[in-house]
């Protein structure tokens, strides 16, 4: 990662590049779904502890999907906010069928 990424707009593009591979991109929008899942139920149960899970059920899928599947480092470790926003951005956008499981 040699370039400098200043907005999201521009970090997005790289962001899918990084996310090339089916199971990879299939992780990730599961540990997603697991992350809103957990917050949904945590909220209406009133059992807040289970948040404290949202950050090792997100994570955990995508650095399954990079460091096993994509076999890259994930852009968390140098953009944390834009691969946070990027992560959610590509959930809603397979949910939509804006992004495909398979590029």
């Amino acid at each position: 990662m040699s370039k400098e990424y200043k907005t999201l707009k521009e970090f997005y593009p790289y962001y899918l590049e990084e996310h090339q591979n089916p199971t990879c991109r299939s992780l990730h929008f599961v540990g997603t779904g697991l992350l809103f899942l957990i917050l949904a139920a945590s909220l209406y149960l009133g059992n807040y502890h289970w948040l404290a899970s949202i950050p090792f059920v997100g994570y955990g899928f995508a650095w399954v999907g990079h460091f096993f599947f994509e076999k890259n480092k994930p852009a968390t470790f140098k953009y944390p906010f834009f691969s946070l926003v990027s992560d959610f951005k590509l959930f809603f956008d397979l949910l939509v069928g804006k992004e495909k499981f398979r590029p």
